[in-house]
């Protein structure tokens, strides 16, 4: 059966490749193992090549089954020319076929021997070109999604990272998450992908950190994200404020940042609170400034007490975390 289907890719009319490019979806692994062998995969890339929609659709579903849970499969179709047909359909701009080539690439990025090939190609500065117009035109969520998880797939490559940060990735994330809900799926991998920009480049961080509006924007993430963005927006702010602390301590308090780090130094996973920890001891005030000269300074000079005495029972065992929230409550006020 297998080798019929490939023959008939290979050498059907059109009607009879859409049909055996639609049957592999039906296919078990082992099946789909064997058409891959028999050269399915080079019949399927011509037919991306086709003008003709229901050709392409049909290939693209193909692909997709043939690339999922199969590392093999994913190199083999990256060698068999996927990459640049991919990248030409995302360009028509056609969204159920942008849709399912950009969920193609994601499986292909996936694959870390695929990655450099991806980059090269011309991908990166088509995905975020394509991230930006997407935001700014109200696109498909789900197609947002797979952009910024292409990318952040990418960037586990330390050497294609400069390459995003010159593309403009770094800004365009940031304008992405400035109007959107903290709490969604989106933001959550954008925020994964801004730390390791922002964690790994010198310009990405001055890019965030001197963009108006961002730091205010990663403190409310931190704040009201799922439990993984508040991490990595925590990330983000402690490679801010790292970078220089006497530049952006105050930038970062004047938002409000204290109360969302001390709630996730105390509930958030083991990662998270060993970041807000470290952001909030370069976050307190030293002692030595802490004056009593107006009422102003003294308000920030209690709310600093009630910090330190936050820090401390987040420190001690067999504190309650009632007991902390309700502190953290009064930094709230």
């Amino acid at each position: 059966m297998e080798a019929a289907m490939a023959e008939a890719l290979l050498r059907g009319e059109i009607e009879a490749q859409i049909a055996a490019a639609r049957a592999i979806g039906n296919l078990n692994t082992m099946q789909k193992k064997r058409v891959a062998e028999n050269g399915a995969i080079s019949s399927l890339i011509m037919m991306l090549h086709a003008q003709h929609y229901d050709s392409i659709e049909a290939s693209l579903f193909a692909l997709l089954n043939l690339a999922f849970g199969s590392e093999r499969n994913k190199l083999l179709i990256a060698e068999a020319g996927a990459i640049p047909a991919l990248l030409k359909i995302i360009k028509w701009r056609n969204e159920s076929l942008m849709e399912l080539s950009l969920a193609a690439l994601l499986i292909l990025s996936s694959c870390s021997r695929n990655k450099l090939e991806i980059a090269s190609s011309g991908a990166i500065q088509l995905l975020v070109e394509l991230l930006d117009s997407l935001s700014q035109n109200v696109g498909s969520n789900q197609a947002k999604i797979d952009v910024v998880s292409t990318l952040h797939n990418l960037s586990t490559s330390p050497q294609i990272i400069p390459l995003i940060v010159a593309c403009g990735g770094a800004i365009v994330l940031i304008r992405l998450v400035y109007e959107l809900d903290k709490s969604s799926d989106l933001v959550e991998k954008a925020m994964v992908l801004l730390e390791s920009l922002v964690s790994s480049s010198q310009l990405a961080l001055n890019q965030v950190s001197e963009r108006d509006g961002a730091i205010e924007m990663v403190v409310e993430a931190v704040e009201e994200g799922t439990a993984a963005c508040r991490e990595h927006a925590a990330g983000v702010l402690l490679a801010i404020c790292k970078s220089s602390r006497e530049t952006y301590r105050g930038l970062i308090l004047r938002e409000g940042a204290m109360p969302g780090l001390l709630q996730l130094s105390i509930d958030g996973t083991w990662l998270a609170r060993k970041k807000a920890k470290a952001l909030l001891l370069l976050l307190r005030e030293d002692d030595d400034n802490s004056s009593l000269s107006s009422s102003s300074s003294r308000g920030k000079h209690s709310k600093n007490a009630v910090f330190k005495e936050v820090m401390r029972k987040i420190d001690r065992a067999g504190t309650s975390l009632q007991m902390v929230e309700e502190m953290i409550a009064k930094l709230r006020t």
